[in-house]
């Protein structure tokens, strides 16, 4: 074969392969609502190139502060680069197709340089047809070109209707999210603990309100196993608040299930059963879509619940509403309940470089239920403060008399 009409065929070959890839990888990643199957993809490909440095990066400033903001930052751009780099091949590929048809184009810029048309105005049409500018100074010389620019347009008009509707849909997905997370502030602590998401509600019908609270997190998780399958790039997303975030969130509830299932007795038992069930299956496929579960090894240093802490939160839970049944027992089937979700979690968390929370909460941390808490329990008479002083010294000085 004759090396021009060789280098044709590999042009056509490898304009289809790039062509073709783009668009089932953005039907994979957009419009399919499961989670694809196979190993290549652009999508898997691009965040597996781009997440590692970026972290590498990241763990080069000391700052915890830092190197959490510049992760949050990686989700939202990652979002307008996948879709630089869709755009990238897709010219490309388009442009090797017009390649493989002779470049066929009456280039008024190249004639004024006395060149001969090659892959350079290929990939120029390819450009402004993808993004629906039309090559004004480029005149098709066939009638294959011709169809071939009128189908590239066709495909910048999807594209394009595609970036205007995927964005919107992602940041929706991303608020509802958030939601709950937000509420958790208040009812078990920034970051959140399940020894504190228990003690908060250890008042008369406190078991009915984290019942009701369970039955919100199992929507919640199904919502999440949707969206989060459909759309992995969410995973990436941290929350607006830097003691918040969805994999603590979730890891919260699901030890909040593993003690009411195993060491508590109460009403929220058998919801409890069901949350956990749901939580789990969240953090199970998450870690399918980035298949860290079986990539990644990492050395499990620390017990989130050793004897010591144990022991604080049955000091911590004594007395109130939701019996304690502190036995050995309860302890087994509380660790055999455990090591279902933490290892995934451990691993997920490793991976995004996100902090797990504890089973208890840090005492010497004081957030606004702990405020608002401490006034509602306020003596009958008021505490006498100068008109001068601030809320803070307010509360700290009623601390000291409290």
């Amino acid at each position: 074969m004759h090396p021009k009409a060789l280098m044709h065929v590999l042009a056509l070959i490898l304009g289809l392969f790039f062509c073709l890839s783009v668009m089932l990888d953005a039907f994979q990643t957009v419009i399919l609502p499961r989670r694809p199957t196979g190993r290549f993809r652009i999508t898997r490909a691009f965040f597996l190139v781009t997440w590692r440095p970026w972290v590498a990066v990241a763990g080069l400033f000391r700052n915890p502060r830092v190197r959490d903001q510049l992760h949050s930052i990686f989700g939202p751009l990652s979002l307008l680069l996948l879709l630089v780099v869709w755009a990238t091949v897709l010219v490309g590929g388009f442009g090797l197709l017009f390649f493989a048809l002779g470049s066929r184009f009456h280039d008024a810029l190249e004639l004024q340089l006395a060149v001969t048309p090659h892959l350079l105005t290929d990939l120029y049409v390819s450009g402004t047809s993808l993004f629906t500018l039309g090559p004004g100074d480029v005149t098709p010389l066939s009638q294959a070109t011709r169809a071939l620019i009128v189908f590239e347009s066709g495909v910048g008009l999807g594209f394009v209707a595609l970036v205007i509707g995927y964005v919107p849909v992602i940041y929706q997905a991303f608020s509802n999210r958030e939601v709950l997370v937000a509420m958790l502030d208040g009812r078990a602590g920034s970051p959140p603990s399940a020894g504190e998401l228990i003690r908060r509600h250890a008042y008369p019908g406190g078991d009915q309100a984290i019942a009701q609270l369970l039955i919100e997190w199992e929507r919640w998780g199904a919502e999440v196993l949707e969206s989060h399958i459909s759309y992995p790039i969410l995973c990436y997303y941290r929350s607006q608040h830097d003691n918040q975030n969805w994999l603590a969130a979730l890891v919260c509830m699901l030890d909040t299930c593993a003690l009411l299932i195993t060491v508590l007795e109460g009403e929220p038992v058998r919801q409890a059963q069901l949350t956990f069930a749901m939580c789990r299956h969240v953090l199970i496929d998450i870690g399918h879509i980035f298949q860290i579960s079986h990539n990644l090894i990492i050395e499990r240093d620390r017990d989130r619940l050793p004897d010591t802490t144990y022991r604080h939160l049955c000091d911590s839970l004594e007395g109130m509403h939701l019996k304690l049944c502190d036995n050995q027992d309860s302890r087994i089937r509380l660790k055999q309940i455990r090591e279902l979700y933490e290892p995934s979690a451990e691993l997920i968390a490793h991976y995004m470089r996100i902090q797990l929370p504890a089973f208890i909460a840090d005492s010497s941390k004081r957030d606004a239920w702990r405020t608002i808490a401490a006034l509602s329990n306020a003596p009958t008479h008021p505490i006498p403060v100068p008109a001068t002083a601030t809320l803070e010294e307010t509360l700290h000085d009623k601390d000291h008399v409290l």
